[in-house]
């Protein structure tokens, strides 16, 4: 059976400062996140035996975590819009210990069921589903569904991920809240 998988991508710069950087384009890849990249596409090569469709966000590191994975496939990325990260807004680039309070706090509401609650000067978990959430149905709707189906890879953003997965797979709040998800780690749906 085709699988949707949700991959996180590699290590940016802004990921070693611990910056919020949701804006586009955002930060670019690390070396160390490119080889992460890489080390994804040779330990995923032939999971399933079956062909892939590999897509990614518009963000700068989803694409380039894209375009290493699909090197090492021998596949093209198609970058498509709704996958990126969810918006933080007017926390956008600040690393303090005062917006991660206040983004992990609006986060653990999104989970608990306040999903109209925005960031401020951000987007809420609602503006999130609703760019996020039909591009998924689309994906599914073109590779994932028939007998020539296909696992889809997407390369995306940590909590975009972690909140979707919650909400697709009903993955209990706290768990989906606890639970980090690392550069090039991956959700599988």
């Amino acid at each position: 059976m085709p699988r949707l998988y949700l991959v996180r991508h590699g290590e940016t710069t802004s990921n070693v400062m611990k910056r919020l950087d949701t804006a586009m384009p955002g930060a670019a890849l690390t070396d160390f996140g490119g080889r992460q990249a890489a080390r994804f596409g040779l330990e995923n090569i032939a999971a399933s035996g079956r062909p892939v469709t590999l897509i990614s966000s518009v963000a700068r590191r989803a694409q380039q975590t894209a375009e290493v994975v699909g090197g090492v496939w021998g596949v093209d990325a198609e970058v498509v819009d709704g996958l990126h990260e969810v918006q933080v807004g007017d926390l956008e680039d600040r690393n303090d210990k005062e917006a991660y309070l206040t983004f992990s706090s609006i986060v653990e509401r999104w989970h608990h069921g306040e999903t109209s609650v925005a960031l401020p000067g951000g987007e809420s978990l609602d503006d999130v589903f609703d760019r996020y959430l039909p591009v998924v149905e689309d994906l599914a709707q073109r590779y994932l569904a028939g007998p020539q189906g296909r696992d889809v890879y997407v390369v995306s953003h940590g909590a975009a991920i972690r909140l979707i997965a919650a909400r697709l797979a009903g993955i209990d709040p706290g768990f989906a809240v606890s639970n980090h998800l690392p550069n090039t780690g991956v959700v599988e749906l």
